[in-house]
């Protein structure tokens, strides 16, 4: 038994890491029926370079320049939208894959015949290709035991709290797309699309590192703070902005679900959960200026546990206590 699979890619001005890229995706031990490629208006000659790629591999390579900048988010969508495989697996423009990933990913699809998604862990590099001795489930603060929950099938639980799902390191089965579409401008592609698989059934998760995830200065988004200092740091800029555009994003969350309710298993657990988390954000929102005024705000939400269902618990209630209102 198997299945066809489908690489989706997404470029835009890439040219400095894009070879390395499409090379290490035509070493594959298990090759793609297809590469769906959009080009969102490169100047860089990135276009070009994907010609002269699909020259050299044995698989169609499909290439559309887009005829007006649509940005990541919508440019993920067209190019899945246009795939044509049973999985789909997104891949970023400047990251490098291990040559068993394809074939990594298609056995735990195998394994699990009714899993939703899959995705796996990665080794993170810098701008020049080497090492920076950390994985990327660890930048996300993705420890052991959610990976133990997430793997268990409380995914929605994990994803209401943070995202941890990379596209960049993400297959899913191509027949929920329809559930996924449209994907609201104002979100991000790969945490719009996790959680409303998650709502859609199981994710197979494979600890092992597939691929090796680029940091860099000009990526469109970068991994999760690194160390407390970062935590903290991030912490002091995150105020009322944040919370309105995490709960706009959430209402748009909801609204979908509701319209595929019937559709998606998951849905009740996930729109109850969502009602929780506007709540909780909600009384963020709320805080007094004075911060002995905030304490029995705060110890409310302490006595529900939502800093901990719903934000990064101890740390979310330090800032809430201690850190001036924006």
């Amino acid at each position: 038994m198997s299945f066809s699979i489908s690489v989706v890619m997404c470029t835009y001005n890439g040219a400095h890491f894009l070879t390395e890229q499409l090379n290490s995706i035509g070493r594959q031990t298990r090759m793609p029926d297809e590469l769906v490629i959009c080009d969102d208006r490169s100047s860089d000659g990135s276009a070009e370079m994907v010609n002269k790629f699909s020259g050299r591999v044995r698989f169609p390579v499909r290439l559309e320049v887009n005829k007006q900048t649509l940005g990541s988010t919508k440019n993920f969508e067209k190019a899945i939208s246009i795939s044509q495989g049973e999985i789909v697996v997104l891949a970023d423009q400047d990251d490098v894959w291990y040559p068993d990933k394809l074939q990594r990913l298609q056995k735990a699809f195998l394994d699990s015949g009714n899993a939703v998604a899959a995705f796996s862990d990665a080794d993170v590099i810098d701008d020049s290709s080497r090492s920076v001795g950390l994985l990327l489930w660890e930048s996300f603060s993705f420890p052991l035991s959610e990976q133990k929950r997430f793997a268990a099938g409380q995914a929605l639980n994990i994803l209401i709290k943070h995202p941890v799902v990379t596209g960049a390191s993400m297959a899913f089965r191509r027949e929920y797309f329809p559930f996924l579409a449209p994907i609201p401008h104002n979100d991000i592609h790969d945490r719009w699309m996790s959680f409303l698989l998650a709502a859609c059934g199981r994710y197979q998760l494979i600890p092992e590192p597939l691929m090796q995830y680029r940091r860099h200065n000009c990526q469109q988004v970068g991994m999760g703070a690194l160390t407390l200092r970062d935590r903290l740091a991030r912490a002091r800029i995150t105020g009322r902005d944040l919370y309105l555009s995490e709960i706009t994003r959430f209402r748009q969350l909801y609204a979908r679900l509701e319209l595929h309710r019937t559709e998606m298993p998951g849905a009740d657990d996930a729109l109850a959960e969502i009602t929780k988390k506007i709540s909780h954000l909600e009384h963020r929102l709320r805080l007094r200026e004075d911060k002995l005024a905030r304490v029995p705000q705060i110890f409310r939400e302490v006595c529900k546990h939502s800093y901990w269902r719903y934000g990064a618990g101890w740390e979310s209630v330090a800032k809430d206590l201690f850190m001036n209102k924006q």
